[in-house]
C-alpha cells in the first residue's frame, strides 16, 4: 500500500482512465425502456447520459435515482441527471483523488487536448492503484458468466454470454438451434437477423424471447432469454 501511495504520486489519468471504446453509457435520446436492462446488467452504480454522440455527454445518472420510475407515473428523467466533471488527461492521480475526496465525486470524464472524450475514470481506479484489485458483487465470475438462470417456472429465463457455444446452449435451455455457419449464440442471433443487433433489442426466434443487455458496434456481449410458446419465425420487436 505504501509503494502504491508513492506510484500514485507519478501517475497521470490517462494512466489510470477506462478508455472511451470501454466506456458504459446511456444515451437518453432513447426511450428509458430500451436502456434501462443495460442499467440493470452494468451493475454500476453511476453512468454517463450522453445525447446521441459520446461526445455530448450531459451529465451522470445514480441508478438509485431512476427507482422513481417504478413508483411515480409522471418520472422526469431530466431531474435526476447530475452535473458531471470534465479533468485533463495530465491530471495527476492524488491531485485527482484530493478532489474527489472535497467535491464528494466519484467519477470524473477525461478529455484530451481537442476536447473530446478520451476515457472515464472513477474514484475506485485511483484507490486500486493503492491498495489493489477491489472486486464486488458485479465483478464477473468467469464460472457463471457464460449462462446463469433468472427465473423457473412455466417460462424460464436466463442471462447468457453471446459467446456461449450453440451446442452447449441447446444443451443448458432445450432446444436445438442449428447454424452451419455460427458456432456461437451471436453468431447465430446475426445470421437469423441478418444485421447485429444493439443494446436494448427485442425480438423473438421460435420459441425464445430475446433482449439484448450488452453489445457494441462490433459484437454482441450478453442476452437476456425467455423460453415461450412456440412460433414458427423470427419477430424483430427492437429499434
Amino acid at each position: 500500500m505504501i509503494e502504491g501511495a508513492f506510484k500514485v504520486n507519478e501517475l497521470a489519468a490517462r494512466d489510470l482512465m477506462v478508455p472511451r471504446s470501454q466506456i458504459e453509457a446511456i444515451d437518453i435520446s432513447r426511450p428509458i425502456d430500451e436502456w434501462l436492462p443495460e442499467v440493470i446488467e452494468s451493475g454500476h452504480s453511476r453512468l454517463p447520459a450522453i445525447m446521441d454522440d459520446p461526445d455530448n455527454v450531459v451529465g451522470i445518472i445514480l441508478t438509485k435515482d431512476l427507482l422513481a420510475h417504478f413508483v411515480e407515473k409522471e418520472f422526469d428523467l431530466q431531474s435526476i441527471i447530475r452535473p458531471a466533471v470534465f479533468i485533463p488527461e495530465s491530471k495527476r492521480a492524488n491531485v485527482l483523488l484530493r478532489d474527489f475526496r472535497a467535491n464528494r465525486n466519484h467519477m470524473a470524464l477525461v478529455i484530451d487536448e481537442y476536447g473530446s472524450i478520451s476515457g472515464l475514470i472513477t474514484i475506485e481506479d485511483v484507490l486500486e492503484e493503492i491498495v489493489g484489485e477491489i472486486e464486488d458483487e458485479y465483478d464477473d465470475d468467469d464460472d457463471e458468466s457464460e449462462i446463469r438462470i433468472i427465473k423457473a417456472g412455466e417460462n424460464p429465463a436466463w442471462r447468457v454470454s453471446a459467446l456461449i457455444e450453440l451446442a452447449e446452449f441447446n444443451k443448458a435451455i432445450g432446444t436445438n438451434l442449428d447454424d452451419d455457419n455460427a458456432d456461437t449464440l451471436g453468431g447465430y442471433i446475426a445470421n437469423q437477423l441478418g444485421t447485429l443487433p444493439h443494446n436494448g433489442d427485442v425480438f423473438d426466434i421460435n420459441d425464445l424471447h430475446f433482449v439484448v443487455l450488452r453489445a457494441d458496434a462490433s459484437q454482441i456481449h450478453y442476452l437476456f432469454v425467455e423460453k415461450r410458446g412456440s412460433t414458427t419465425q423470427i419477430e424483430e420487436n427492437g429499434a
